[in-house]
């Protein structure tokens, strides 16, 4: 039962270091989501590679895929952006949130 008890104890201790950094909800430090001038991705193919430029255009940090009938989260997450994609999964629109 002691043996028991030291290595509770002992995964307790592990399971409370504290990160590095603080993790804000929402939030990924150094990336906020910017859509200006993404345009020229209207009407592409919501592929990997599109996704990625899209990334990259937009300083994001999360990409999240809007297919025609998905429900999707209201929160907003100042590091993400959303592409919108019709049935055709073409990109119709592109906004940051």
């Amino acid at each position: 039962m002691r043996s028991f008890a030291l290595l509770a104890s002992a995964l307790l201790a592990a399971c409370s270091t504290a990160p590095a950094e603080p993790i804000v909800h929402g939030e990924t430090p150094g990336h906020t989501c910017n859509a200006a001038g993404t345009d020229r991705f209207l009407g592409q193919a919501g592929t990997s590679e599109s996704g990625s430029a899209i990334i990259h255009a937009t300083h994001a940090a999360v990409l999240r895929w809007a297919p025609p009938g998905y429900a999707m989260t209201m929160d907003f997450r100042a590091d993400r952006v959303t592409v919108t994609l019709d049935e055709g999964y073409k990109i119709t629109r592109i906004n940051c949130g």
